[in-house]
Parts: structure tokens; sequence; C-alpha cells
């Protein structure tokens, strides 16, 4: 089993900056991804970014790409999300999430095996 745990959501005015961090325990495999997904009310969970653990290969919505960073601590087990230039419409609960036992990073949240428990984001205008 993995455990995830996200923290670093908050209310932030447009064009402000929030880090997301997501701390994983447990079981850790050999290979990994490692998500972040969001989910607006009345919307699917969307995925934002992602990252290979092992080569650090990242992938980006569209929406975020030249605003967000996804990188990882391998030593701490802990992914962050940077959030830059946010704007309301990335407001959202953000979750981080664990595809165990590949290096591909996928933008589909049902290939994805373990949830942390969500943390809400909110950009006022």
């Amino acid at each position: 089993q993995v455990q995830l745990v996200a923290s670093g959501g908050g209310l932030v005015q447009a064009g402000g900056s929030l880090r997301l961090s997501c701390a994983a325990s447990g079981r850790m495999f050999s290979s990994y991804v490692m998500g972040w997904f969001r989910q607006a009310p009345g919307k699917e969970r969307e995925f934002v970014a992602g990252v290979t653990w092992s080569g650090g290969t990242t992938d980006y919505a569209d929406s975020v790409k030249g605003r967000f960073t996804i990188s990882r601590d391998k030593a701490e087990n802990t992914v962050y999300l940077q959030m830059n230039s946010l704007k309301p419409e990335d407001t959202a609960v953000y979750y981080c999430a664990a595809k165990v036992a590949t290096s591909r990073v996928s933008m589909d949240p049902e290939l994805y095996d373990y949830w942390g428990q969500g943390t809400q984001v909110t950009v006022s205008s």
C-alpha cells in the first residue's frame, strides 16, 4: 500500500502563487509515476501534471503549461506542484495520485492506483 498526503492549498488572489506538496509513504515501487489532478464543482476530475519518479520526465495539461511546475524530491518521497500566475479557473480540489510499476505519465485518472485526500485551491478574481 502507498499512502499519499497532500497539503499546501489555500486562498490566493488571481496572479498569485501556491505550492502544493504530496508526501508518499508505505511500499515504494522501483518505478512509478506521480500525478496531480483537480476537480472543480460539477466537473470531472482532470489531469494537471505528472512526473516519472525515476527519470523526472514531466507532462502538463495545456491549460497549465508555462504556469505550473511539477517536481519531486526523492530523498523526501515528496512531489510538489508550484503554481504561478493563478487564475480563477484554477479553483478546484487538487489531488495527488500514484501509478505504480510504470514509467509513463498518463492523463487518465482511472489508471492511477493510489490517491491523496485532496487540498482546496481557491483563486479569487
